[in-house]
């Protein structure tokens, strides 16, 4: 019965578009199929499930990472298409993929009603495992991160990291403001916007963690007759009571006083001293909140003060997806 089924070129090609499968697995499809398109799909996606199946357990780490906004700039979604090589995530078909899905996710605020939408006449998910099968590696949506706000941008990073930062107002150059601030969240990595954000138990539990790190590393130091270094009593802002920094201020008074500095000076000294104190022992909010981080493109600034020279804005959220 296959032998006298003809399938024309054309055929092949129609197929090969509309799943994106290799030409052999097209043709061999539309044979089994009877030349019927629509069972060759079929055929496919269920050579998909198979191979979906016999590679579950297998870890999807690579991938792109592609951020969309919409047309007025007050929704942005950021999605990660994994697979299980780089080889396979920089293939001009899987980035186009990618694309497509990112495309498509806008329209929701959720992964599973992403992975239960339309695409091409099947659902997302569905979409997936035919491609698994097309590749051969393992596909999935490895994150998806939604944000809405009175106006929204992007960066991505060589398709591996994808930010969205949202801004409070559309101001002057608010698209600049908002790939800049996007640019810092895909390098950078924060987790947080403000120290304001931290549970003070994660605080408390941190600080402890890394006073017993420095003070190993201290131990190392000086069997090695090297400079120890300075451990901090506090590591967040959060921790810096106005009762905390006044003290500081004495201790700074007292070495001023110590090293023989004329007091009429003082005042030329001591806020330079505040700023290396409050630097010292902020650690957490510089690694881990948004705007208390240096500035990438002019680290005299933190990300706050950046922002604040667009004027009557601020940044009210961001999400981060990245591959791996």
């Amino acid at each position: 019965m296959e032998s006298t089924v003809k399938i024309t070129a054309a055929e092949v090609n129609k197929l090969r578009q509309a799943t994106g499968a290799g030409m052999m697995d097209c043709k061999k499809a539309l044979v089994e199929a009877g030349g019927d398109f629509d069972k060759a799909i079929e055929v496919l996606r269920k050579k998909g499930q198979k191979v979906a199946e016999k590679r579950a357990d297998r870890e999807s780490s690579e991938g792109a990472a592609v951020a969309k906004v919409n047309a007025d700039q007050t929704k942005g979604v950021a999605i990660v298409l994994g697979c299980e090589t780089d080889f396979v995530g920089k293939n001009e078909n899987f980035l186009k993929l990618a694309n497509q899905l990112g495309e498509l996710a806008l329209n929701f605020d959720s992964k599973d009603a992403f992975l239960a939408s339309d695409f091409d006449g099947m659902t997302v998910a569905d979409k997936l495992v035919e491609q698994t099968g097309v590749i051969g590696e393992k596909l999935d949506i490895n994150a998806f991160e939604v944000i809405e706000a009175p106006y929204v941008g992007s960066y991505v990073h060589i398709n591996k990291i994808a930010a969205l930062v949202g801004l409070s107002a559309k101001v002057d150059n608010a698209e600049t403001l908002v790939k800049d601030a996007a640019m810092q969240v895909a390098s950078m990595g924060a987790t947080t916007l403000s120290y304001k954000d931290f549970d003070p138990a994660y605080i408390a539990s941190e600080t402890e963690a890394r006073i017993a790190v420095i003070e190993k590393d201290n131990e190392e130091l000086a069997r090695l007759g090297k400079t120890l270094k300075n451990v901090p009593k506090y590591i967040s802002m959060a921790q810096l009571t106005p009762e905390v920094l006044a003290q500081a201020e004495e201790d700074a008074k007292s070495e001023l006083k110590a090293e023989g500095k004329p007091e009429q000076i003082w005042d030329r000294i001591l806020p330079g001293k505040m700023e290396r104190f409050i630097s010292d022992n902020t650690t957490l909010d510089q690694e881990q909140c948004l705007l208390d981080q240096k500035f990438i493109k002019d680290e005299k600034k933190t990300v706050a003060e950046y922002v604040k020279t667009y004027g009557d804005v601020e940044i009210s959220g961001f999400k981060r997806a990245s591959v791996g």
